[in-house]
């Protein structure tokens, strides 16, 4: 309770202490510091003297500061309390007093600065963009409000009007506009990068479904935020067997994030079917995917499926096929240009000839053009036996490669054999031309013979002195080894085989080895 005074004089109003003009506040915080000791003005006075350090007037001014509190001054006499407002006016003690500023109550930016830090102006300017976001918040969520009536069929009643609720082209792209605008603040106030999908209306009925890694998995993969936000939409829809055009585009992003995503690719060729899109537009699309992931396998497995789901539409119109036989040809060429051996693209291409009939010259000569290139490109060389020895107008279906056809002209094995001779004189250690020729003449089902005098022409004085030996090519003594061993020349045979383990081929000399076991269990 208030003291009384006992004097016959009344006590002059007291008067509070006089305390030095506070500097400027700088910071949000010395803001908030300057607001409290303004509100309680004898708090700092306490703080630094305690209170047998103030003056009488302080002290009781501080004191009676407390019954300034909820319900304090209720527990005073009616007299006491009328004292107690007499001294409070006099000592200018303000009715109402904000609380003590506590040290983390503004907290964090996105970069870690403690927002108290912020001066004025810079706190102004944030709590503007705070107040813009509610703002847009409010808007979004009453045009999300809009739609689900407008979907629902809902109407508005005004007197005996009334009319639908109406959601335009127009408000959605407002509200896609809105959300961006979101994204931006939401990213500069708090550092939270909002989802692409969250920020289209389009995918507002959809709920995502995320991936539910088991409580303490031993190797939890840590998906980036951006693929994982996709496959969740995309479990969404493929849960409601859903197949649009933003589902399309949905498969197209996360294909942009991992192209060796096979559901995803099996999921966009369902797609392609339910919407009947035009194939050639979907492999134009291809084309450039492929152009930037060259060694993917996913992208020709979904190019497989578009051939064969494009063709039967198309095979009675033969200039339609040789207009697509025409664009496949040069885009694959384009696509070897890049990579010469790329094994998933020659895989397409021989399915592709099979498919589309190009046994023609035009394929031949393409890949003519490749060995001309570069003679030692083992994938050309494949593809051109493929295309010579599985042409279906003059060979024995699901003949195999290495058995001889009977079917084949005898013209055709005479031009590949010339063929495979020029080649091997560009380039005599080069196996390549040389397994060509060996797999020609088993094809013709000749011997090996009429060869022997063009292979011998790499070798010289075979087991001579060592100056005087002279092997150019390796692979044409392999092949002199099976000539002499058919011709039942055994001696030269196992001289040849000898000297490739010895000298000429060291490395495969174990394989050399084994070949001489063959030959000796061949002659008993």
């Amino acid at each position: 309770m208030p003291p009384k005074n006992k004097g016959g004089s009344r006590a002059k109003p007291a008067e509070p202490t006089k305390q030095e003009t506070p500097k400027k506040p700088q910071t949000i915080r010395e803001l908030q510091w300057q607001y409290y000791y303004d509100t309680n003005p004898y708090q700092k006075a306490y703080e630094e003297l305690g209170l047998n350090g103030m003056t009488p007037a302080d002290r009781q001014a501080f004191l009676n500061q407390e019954y300034l509190k909820p319900g304090a001054a209720k527990t005073l006499s009616n007299k006491a309390q009328k004292e107690l407002w007499k001294q409070l006016n006099e000592a200018n003690v303000p009715l109402r007093s904000l609380p003590r500023p506590r040290d983390n109550q503004w907290g964090r930016d996105k970069n870690g600065r403690d927002v108290g830090d912020y001066t004025v102006e810079e706190y102004e300017a944030y709590e503007a963009k705070h107040f813009k976001l509610l703002t847009l918040e409010r808007k979004s969520w009453a045009f999300k409000n809009k739609r689900a009536k407008a979907t629902n069929g809902d109407r508005i009643v005004s007197g005996n009007t009334e009319k639908p609720f109406t959601c335009t082209e127009q408000d959605v792209e407002v509200e896609r506009a809105r959300r961006r605008e979101m994204a931006a603040l939401q990213q500069e106030l708090y550092g939270v990068k909002t989802d692409p999908y969250a920020l289209d209306p389009d995918w507002d009925d959809v709920v995502p479904i995320p991936q539910i890694e088991p409580d303490g998995a031993l190797a939890a993969i840590a998906y980036p935020d951006e693929y994982a936000e996709s496959m969740s939409y995309l479990r969404a829809v493929m849960a409601a067997k859903e197949y649009s055009p933003r589902c399309l585009k949905l498969t197209e992003r996360i294909i942009s994030l991992n192209p060796a995503h096979y559901t995803v690719w099996l999921y966009r060729f369902s797609i392609v079917e339910a919407l009947n899109i035009s194939i050639p537009d979907e492999i134009e699309w291809l084309n450039d995917v492929s152009l930037t992931y060259i060694k993917n396998y996913q992208i020709w497995n979904h190019r497989q499926h578009l051939i064969d789901h494009y063709y039967p539409a198309i095979v009675t119109t033969p200039e339609v096929v040789a207009e697509l036989v025409d664009s496949e040809r040069k885009f694959l060429e384009e696509m070897l240009r890049l990579d010469t051996k790329n094994y998933h693209v020659w895989s397409y291409r021989q399915y592709l000839v099979r498919k589309l009939g190009m046994w023609d010259l035009a394929e031949r000569q393409s890949v003519e053009a490749m060995i001309n290139d570069d003679v030692r490109n083992n994938s050309a060389w494949s593809h051109r036996f493929f295309l010579v020895f599985s042409d279906p107008s003059y060979t024995t279906p699901d003949s195999h490669a290495t058995e001889p056809d009977p079917r084949v002209p005898a013209d055709i094995i005479d031009r590949e054999v010339e063929y495979a001779k020029e080649k091997i004189e560009l380039a005599p250690q080069n196996q390549s031309p040389w397994n060509y020729l060996k797999g020609v003449l088993v094809k013709g089902g000749g011997k090996l013979s009429p060869v022997r005098q063009f292979a011998e022409q790499f070798v010289e004085n075979l087991g001579g002195s060592e100056d005087a030996e002279k092997v150019r090519s390796s692979h044409a003594l392999d092949l002199l080894a099976e000539i002499y061993k058919e011709a039942g020349e055994k001696d030269k045979a196992d001289l040849a085989l000898r000297r490739l383990g010895e000298k000429w081929d060291r490395i495969r000399r174990g394989y050399w080895e084994y070949r001489k076991k063959l030959l000796d269990s061949t002659a008993h």
